[in-house]
């Protein structure tokens, strides 16, 4: 059974005269937020040294240097450094494939360099669950090293706030040292799910899941009120006061809005990817999942229709958002699939 205490495990001990070492790669649109708010949660603790931060891009390095400041952070030189020189790691990467890549890198680096001391590598990443299986073993066959599989629920907006659920698999003294370190800063609670790996990101999936099956019924239903003239901001009013859950009140505001910028939201990309995923762990298991196979397919319709009009030209956001999956159920009613003013002069003409 789950605590609703925010964090599952009692204070890890207390520092020694040297203070943890934290390493941050991954600044993308939650990496970004994450890394800033445990550099800035930090900061408020006496005798911690500034986290070490690296992204591809440096620019994004750079940038979260210059906001929190040299004294909370510094960039670092590459995945060897925060292999070799710090005590604890985290990672928010974008795929399996960014996630493989550097833990691979990683792996070589301890090789030349072996650790001497405890090594803890946190991946807050979405991925399939055998792949962290894989890494963990690949981790295991260094010295000190451990691993813990801590995927996250909520969007960059809860990324930004600091409240974001973290979900947490891998050796327990580990885990208590990073649940501790992850909250109150990048989250507001923590759900343990023991000690094999797999199970944080398999939770994950199944959570994911559980969302793009909301939100296709939320598309669905939707677009049933704008085709029958009684009007998606309606239904949506009615979403709001039977059904108030948070996601079906963010992803619906995002749709009736027509507010499909995936740059500030989720990319439909990565929806697509978790889509793909679970429905291989649901083959895999033999537990059919109808809802997630249908809001894979309107992903997939809408990242076409965007691609079809970035050839054009003519495309309104550079990234699709998610939500947008609602252009398949759109376009399978005969409507326009991403501006509902559109619909809704259809209809009046229509009347």
């Amino acid at each position: 059974m789950q605590s609703n205490v925010a964090v599952p495990f009692s204070r890890p001990p207390t520092p020694g005269a040297q203070p943890l070492q934290i390493g941050w790669y991954g600044l993308g649109a939650m990496g970004y937020y994450m890394a800033r708010n445990l550099a800035t949660s930090r900061k408020s603790h006496s005798a911690t040294s500034p986290i070490l931060v690296y992204n591809r891009t440096i620019s994004k390095a750079e940038k979260l240097v210059k906001e929190v400041g040299a004294s909370t952070a510094k960039v670092a030189s590459g995945p060897t450094q925060l292999a070799t020189e710090c005590d604890v790691i985290f990672t928010n990467l974008a795929n399996d494939a960014a996630v493989q890549s550097v833990y691979s890198e990683f792996a070589r680096a301890l090789s030349e360099t072996p650790p001497t001391k405890a090594k803890i590598f946190v991946d807050t990443s979405t991925v399939y669950p055998t792949l962290v299986g894989d890494i963990d073993k690949l981790l295991s066959s260094f010295a000190h090293c451990h691993f813990v599989a801590s995927p996250v629920f909520g969007p960059p907006m809860a990324a930004d706030a600091g409240k974001l659920v973290v979900v947490m698999s891998g050796d327990y003294r580990s885990k208590k040292e990073v649940a501790h370190l992850m909250v109150p800063g990048i989250g507001r609670k923590v759900v343990d799910l023991g000690g094999n790996t797999e199970k944080a990101p398999t939770l994950k999936l199944i959570g994911n899941g559980m969302i793009m099956g909301a939100s296709e019924l939320l598309a669905e239903t939707l677009t049933l009120g704008d085709k029958s003239g009684i009007g998606a901001q309606t239904v949506y009013g009615l979403v709001k006061e039977i059904m108030p859950a948070p996601g079906l009140i963010a992803y619906g505001e995002r749709m009736v809005n027509d507010r499909f910028d995936g740059s500030i939201g989720f990319a439909i990309d990565g929806g697509i990817k978790d889509s793909v995923h679970l429905r291989r762990l649901s083959a895999e298991l033999n537990c059919p999942m109808p809802a997630v196979d249908i809001a894979h397919q309107r992903m997939i319709t809408a990242r076409s229709i965007h691609r079809e009009q970035e050839v054009a030209g003519t495309q309104k956001w550079d990234i699709l958002d998610w939500s947008a999956l609602i252009a398949g159920s759109r376009v399978a009613a005969g409507l326009d699939p991403f501006d509902s003013s559109k619909v809704r002069g259809h209809l009046d003409v229509a009347r």
